[in-house]
């Protein structure tokens, strides 16, 4: 048994896909499933209530879909990693959602084990994307690719890029690379700067489609 549960709120409209869900997650020691909610407002308001570590999200539902949830949780600064359930065919849908603060997705019809994989991941602050979904949101950015943007950076900042794919805090990197946080934030702001990115999961995102990751 772990010594901290991760709390997970499940979100989706179809009963019996939030049923196994839960059939999914209930053999798991690490993990608890905290509450269960039809739409996203609904799905907003329970991870209000609940403060969830993880949500996991379908895009598609009536009323208020999981990209206009995501929206909301972003707005009330609210720390639950948002996991979206999707569909292979769905890449359209999950650019936005990821634009929208998704930490990453998992297929509907995705294995135990791979679903929990995935929640912890998450949980531990990665960025969870098929390397396809990955190509589909940079290319949106870049249209040339980023061909050559690489070389620009130096050692160090390919480190702390490395690191920010990892999902490490600053606080996390100046620890790994014994600097001090004033000096890993400079390096963010030019690795931003000289990437022509405009925030932490974008940069992600290059580092994940560069090979930067470990």
């Amino acid at each position: 048994m772990a010594d901290r549960l991760i709390r997970v709120l499940l979100v989706d409209d179809h009963q019996v896909v939030r049923r196994g869900l839960r059939t999914f997650l209930e053999v798991q020691d690490d993990i608890e499933v905290v509450g269960e909610a039809s739409d996203g407002a609904e799905g907003v308001a329970r991870a209000e209530e609940l403060r969830p570590d993880v949500v996991l999200m379908d895009v598609k539902m009536p009323g208020t879909d999981g990209i206009e949830a995501l929206k909301r949780l972003q707005a009330l600064a609210n720390p639950a990693k948002v996991l979206v359930v999707t569909s292979f065919t769905e890449q359209r849908t999950v650019v936005p959602a990821l634009r929208a603060g998704a930490s990453g997705y998992v297929y509907k019809d995705v294995d135990p084990e791979a679903l929990a994989g995935a929640i912890r991941s998450v949980h531990a602050g990665h960025v969870l994307l098929h390397p396809e979904v990955a190509g589909a949101l940079l290319s949106q950015d870049d249209p040339q690719g980023g061909t050559g943007r690489g070389t620009t950076l130096t050692e160090r900042e390919r480190e702390v890029l490395g690191l920010i794919a990892d999902g490490r805090s600053n606080r996390e990197i100046a620890r790994a690379l014994v600097l001090s946080e004033k000096t890993v934030k400079t390096h963010v702001s030019n690795i931003l700067m000289k990437l022509d990115l405009a925030d932490r999961t974008q940069a992600a995102l290059w580092a994940v489609r560069h090979g930067l990751t470990t």
